[in-house]
């Protein structure tokens, strides 16, 4: 993985996330191990749109393991407010870090960067496209609780159209493989036809599109549920009508396995009730601090700073 750029988990193969969620589990009971894993290293963080956890989560990753952070968060103050192109940003940045994890509004920013840079680049969501560490918090929050990410009906609730974990989720759920997706939405906001077809394309996952949650929560292993995006909507009707559709709370709990996971990439509106909160099924703040530990684990595989500790045995030759 040294010296890689992330844009989608594409990018890497199963066994590699497969030694990232052992890296992470290791972080996670060895914090001062770790503390200064990659000392001297710096990141920068190019967030062009606004975020609270993702942003914190990468900095937060490599302040704890000893390194430093630069960055920007909006473009207002930035050379881009006078033009400047992400190609030429990342190649000035590249001149001062030594990796850069980067959001964007728009599809395909993450690949136009990561092609233009000479360090490597963590894509931390481009528009509504993907969104891979996201993702590999899903995937080791969802490991923590089963012990396993395969032989799981997942169901996924909201907007499943503009929904960027959504379909990084899926995809890679898919090629670790028997997983049953229940894909949970409105008419309006279905999985688009590229995610279906990588559903199709695995030959032990499947799926089914329903409407309505109460009838299927039952059913469901993992529930992830997502807030209807407004900044995804170009009509302000159509999001004001959309948004209140599914509403997870108390009642529609009791119908859910006991072990059932929730997850949530965050910020919820109010798709889930607070009083699901305090219910032991709710993961999704166990999520953000999973996605601190896969962050931490990326930074140093992508830069080749080995974990004090780590035995050599666990890594995987890919």
């Amino acid at each position: 993985m040294v010296g890689k750029s992330v844009v989608t988990l594409d990018d890497l193969t199963t066994d590699q996330i497969s030694l990232l969620l052992r890296k992470a589990s290791y972080i996670e009971s060895n914090p001062r191990r770790v503390a200064h894993a990659c000392d001297g290293r710096i990141l920068a963080t190019l967030f062009y749109e606004p975020s609270t956890r993702t942003r914190l989560s990468f900095e937060t990753a490599m302040l704890r393991m000893g390194g430093h952070v630069i960055g920007f968060s909006g473009t207002q103050n930035t050379s881009v407010s006078k033009g400047e192109t992400i190609s030429d940003t990342v190649r000035v940045v590249s001149q001062f870090a030594d990796v850069i994890a980067m959001r964007h509004p728009k599809e395909g920013a993450a690949l136009v960067a990561a092609r233009a840079a000479e360090i490597p680049v963590i894509n931390g969501g481009d528009g509504g496209h993907m969104h891979p560490t996201q993702t590999l918090a899903d995937l080791s929050t969802i490991e923590k609780r089963f012990g396993r990410i395969t032989d799981l009906v997942v169901g996924l609730c909201g907007d499943l159209k503009f929904g960027r974990t959504v379909h990084s989720l899926i995809e890679t759920l898919c090629r670790f493989g028997n997983v049953h997706f229940v894909l949970i939405s409105p008419d309006e906001l279905k999985t688009p036809r590229y995610v279906i077809d990588r559903i199709e394309a695995s030959p032990s996952c499947d799926y089914e599109e329903v409407h309505d949650l109460q009838d299927v929560i039952g059913r469901l292993d993992v529930l992830y549920m997502t807030r209807v995006q407004q900044e995804r909507f170009f009509n302000e009707d159509d999001y004001l009508r959309l948004r209140d559709t599914y509403i997870l709370d108390a009642d529609k709990m009791k119908l859910a396995k006991p072990t059932m996971a929730v997850l949530h990439p965050l910020p919820r509106v109010n798709e889930i009730a607070t009083e699901v909160d305090a219910d032991p099924r709710a993961a999704y703040f166990q999520q953000v601090y999973r996605g601190m530990l896969m962050r931490m684990a990326l930074e140093s595989s992508l830069l080749g700073d080995p974990l004090p500790g780590f035995s050599q045995t666990q890594e995987v030759q890919a």
